[in-house]
């Protein structure tokens, strides 16, 4: 999808009338919209249309929004905004856990929903195949969010996991605090806490452990942040 189409939303949410809502103020502006009102509808769906953005209530019948998120990202990184009457920080940072792009609390401004839309597609749009970085024993290809080590293991990230890494590998050595990862990651102002970058980090690393040959290594700094620094291969 490029930034000139007209992207397809699956919103997913049992309440009738709110779905219907946030369809209305979505196809104003465009959109092409879908309703789901449970999570295995959500799952076919997905699968048979491939949308361009998904919008998930947590609590939903058939599956909950946590199970279809973490289905979805099993082969997808469509963007996901988590919707939830629950403010309980643990029901946020699960939903980052499980690959949510944002999360929206119940009650929310439909105006402020659509912005986080037009936010997430804007970065969903395909970064110019010219943008590469090689550098020592690893290739960084933004187009498609990943790395590739010099024996040639290609590794997937997640927008947000991307810009963390890239960030990171561009000061190699240098210490980076929550603060300036959260301000790189997130330039809509959202509240994010230093735990969400740490759940981000412990990802990239599990990512980054499953293959040899990057030459490089996270490393957390005691009540300050992260930085990369090379290691012996």
């Amino acid at each position: 999808m490029t930034i000139d189409e007209q992207a397809k939303i699956l919103v997913v949410e049992d309440e009738l009338k709110l779905a219907e809502l946030v369809s209305d103020y979505l196809k104003r502006e465009g959109y092409t919209v879908s309703i789901a009102n449970d999570g295995k509808a959500a799952l076919g769906w997905v699968e048979r249309y491939h949308p361009d953005l998904l919008i998930l209530d947590i609590m939903i019948p058939g599956m909950s929004g946590v199970e279809v998120c973490q289905a979805v990202r099993a082969t997808s990184e469509v963007p996901i905004i988590m919707l939830t009457a629950r403010i309980d920080e643990q029901d946020r940072l699960l939903g980052f856990e499980v690959g949510a792009d944002d999360y929206v609390c119940k009650p929310f401004s439909p105006r402020e929903l659509v912005a986080r839309v037009k936010i997430l597609l804007k970065r969903a749009t395909p970064i110019p195949h010219s943008d590469q970085r090689q550098k020592g024993s690893y290739q960084l290809l933004s187009d498609r969010l990943s790395i590739v080590t010099k024996d040639k293991h290609e590794v997937y990230f997640t927008k947000v996991e991307f810009k963390i890494l890239s960030l990171l590998l561009s000061g190699q050595g240098r210490v980076f605090s929550r603060q300036e990862l959260m301000n790189a990651c997130y330039d809509d102002y959202r509240v994010v806490n230093d735990r969400t970058i740490d759940s981000h980090i412990k990802k990239i690393r599990k990512k980054l452990d499953a293959v040899n040959g990057l030459g490089v290594e996270l490393q957390s700094v005691y009540g300050v942040g992260y930085k990369c620094e090379a290691i012996d291969d």
